[in-house]
């Protein structure tokens, strides 16, 4: 039995999170946890937190289960990168699931993405476009800069660099060390992101499009699962799903 804290249980995911591990026997949720409570006096009783709530919060959650020695699953996206060092140097304390989406689905595009980077080569551009809710904080998405890092990584380009957020004015012709972005926000769209390779003559597009807030919340119970037998270590869901 696994036995779990959810900080951030009043938002969109956490609530998504209580519904989905209910049903699960191998699973109990010792704790719910949002803005105002105290996670320090209830933490001793779970084995792991998932935390998903606010940017500005994860690096004290981090510090607070380094302390008790408890693993945690980290779901919350828009770090800065002082908040992204600050947690990952508890990598050596506790072991950590940090991924920006829990998709099964959607890990599969980022191996998908790897894969067709790989093989279709400089010559095609490279194009993301995402969609989200109307209600969504930070832009782009984790998952869009998720698979931005990935094309990055594989045409060995800095990503700040390279990056193009939409496009205004004259711009000039586009050149082969660009990759752009496109973040899209309306109605009630849980999440769709689409990659696009683009060359003369051809087009190939690779696209996820989640229509349930519980595809991502199982994800995270099952690497809250997973990730109480593991070391102390910094884990993504590529290492849960063992598609490394």
């Amino acid at each position: 039995m696994t036995k779990i804290i959810i900080n951030g249980c009043k938002g969109r995911m956490g609530q998504a999170l209580v519904a989905c591990a209910g049903p699960m026997p191998d699973l109990e949720i010792v704790g719910q946890v949002d803005q105002g409570d105290d996670l320090g006096a209830i933490i001793g009783q779970c084995d792991a937190v998932i935390e998903f709530s606010f940017h500005n919060v994860t690096s004290g959650v981090a510090a607070l289960c380094a302390k008790h020695r408890k693993a945690l699953v980290i779901g919350t996206t828009g770090h800065t990168e002082t908040e992204k060092s600050e947690i990952g140097n508890r990598k050596s304390e506790i072991p950590m699931v940090w991924a920006s989406n829990y998709s099964t689905g959607v890990n599969t595009l980022f191996w998908l993405t790897r894969r067709a980077a790989e093989i279709l080569g400089p010559g095609f551009d490279l194009e993301v476009i995402e969609m989200h809710h109307r209600l969504k904080k930070d832009a782009p998405s984790g998952t869009a800069t998720t698979l931005l890092e990935i094309l990055a990584d594989v045409r060995k380009l800095q990503l700040k660099e390279a990056l193009r957020h939409g496009r205004e004015g004259i711009t000039g012709e586009r050149t082969n060390a660009e990759i752009g972005i496109h973040a899209i926000r309306g109605g009630d769209v849980v999440g769709d992101h689409t990659v696009i390779f683009a060359a003369p003559g051809e087009r190939v597009e690779l696209t996820h499009k989640a229509g349930s807030r519980d595809t991502f919340a199982n994800g995270a119970l099952r690497a809250a699962q997973w990730v109480v037998k593991q070391k102390p270590g910094l884990y993504d869901m590529q290492d849960v799903l063992g598609l490394r």
